[in-house]
């Protein structure tokens, strides 16, 4: 089983997102034969600007080599998800969305022609659907609530490059009851039903 991993809290010591990850996978791999590959987004994938959207736009048999170059972190980013059998995505919630290197990541591997295409009924996600496991914390917005931007951005995301089989772990509440909170997030991913 290959697992790809994609965090992308700016914190690493005291991440709840990230331990949960952790919790997950190894219930994911108790025997520790699956492949994992962790995509650490906090140092700040690249941000697409006009060169990247004309790189994108133009046929891959005429892109000069600086455009392959200039694609190249996305294409890493596709060919991980394209490889993965299940996907973890550790999301914290900051001022109600999700975190701006995270949003990056989507524009890198949101490309027309190999993680989704248009048709006459609208556009279709090219990517094989496979398990999918959201954890989101954040300090006091409900998840799933009127202020949560993040959770149903990042579903309907995954949705239009093809991954539906999405399961979201909530931790919410972190700084008004975070010894409460943060039990109840870890027995949510110990009580897990996986897929």
């Amino acid at each position: 089983m290959n697992i790809l991993r994609i965090d992308s809290s700016a914190r690493y010591a005291d991440s709840v997102t990230r331990d949960l990850a952790t919790r997950l996978i190894e219930r994911l791999n108790p025997d520790g034969t699956a492949s994992i590959v962790t995509r650490d987004l906090a140092p700040g994938p690249s941000i697409v600007d006009e060169a990247t959207v004309v790189s994108v736009f133009t046929p891959p048999e005429a892109r000069t080599a600086e455009q392959v170059e200039l694609l190249a972190e996305g294409a890493e980013m596709i060919e991980e998800l394209r490889s993965t059998d299940t996907l973890v995505i550790s999301m914290p919630m900051y001022n109600f969305a999700a975190p701006a290197s995270l949003k990056a990541w989507a524009d890198l591997v949101s490309r027309v022609g190999e993680t989704f295409q248009y048709t006459e009924t609208g556009p279709v996600g090219l990517l094989e659907d496979r398990p999918t496991y959201v954890i989101v914390t954040s300090g006091g917005t409900p998840i799933g609530g009127e202020m949560d931007w993040a959770t149903g951005w990042l579903k309907l995301f995954l949705g239009f490059i093809g991954i539906t089989n999405v399961t979201v772990i909530a931790g919410d509440n972190m700084n008004v009851d975070p010894e409460g909170a943060t039990a109840a997030a870890q027995q949510a991913v110990a009580d897990l039903a996986l897929v």
